[in-house]
């Protein structure tokens, strides 16, 4: 496990295993969201094994797959939704990071500057330069 910080709540990380939840724990993390699908893994690292073992932990354990087709306004509320309402720290994970990468950064396009997004995942290891137009696009929507 290898989480990255993207703000003072939210980090994400490539894939998990069941085995990494007694260190997640110790992190200080209350929720994890899993926004990887379940065809993507074999059964040992689909979210229902995950989530016993982190709901095992007493970590609140959250599904929001996400592809690229997926990747829509609604799932991007939702997982906001599940960011904002956690009571502490929140780690989400898919194969590399970037998907959770990708959705925070869509989930705040017109409430924080461009640039202030890209740079917090760029300095987490995600270069999301190629977003910039659609982030853009949804910041200049959201002023008219």
């Amino acid at each position: 496990m290898e989480p990255r910080q993207i703000t003072d709540r939210y980090f994400v990380s490539p894939q998990i295993d069941a085995e990494d939840i007694a260190d997640i724990k110790a992190a200080g993390f209350t929720r994890l969201i899993c926004n990887r699908p379940d065809g993507e893994v074999p059964p040992s690292h689909q979210a229902s094994a995950i989530g016993a073992a982190a709901e095992a932990a007493g970590l609140d354990f959250q599904v929001l797959p996400l592809t690229h087709q997926t990747m829509t306004p609604d799932n991007v509320a939702a997982q906001a939704e599940l960011i904002d309402g956690a009571p502490g720290k929140v780690l989400a994970y898919c194969a590399s990071g970037t998907r959770c990468s990708v959705v925070w950064a869509l989930s705040r396009a017109g409430h924080d500057p461009v640039d202030e997004i890209l740079s917090a995942a760029a300095q987490a290891g995600y270069d999301l330069a190629g977003l910039r137009p659609t982030l853009e696009a949804i910041t200049a929507q959201s002023t008219d």
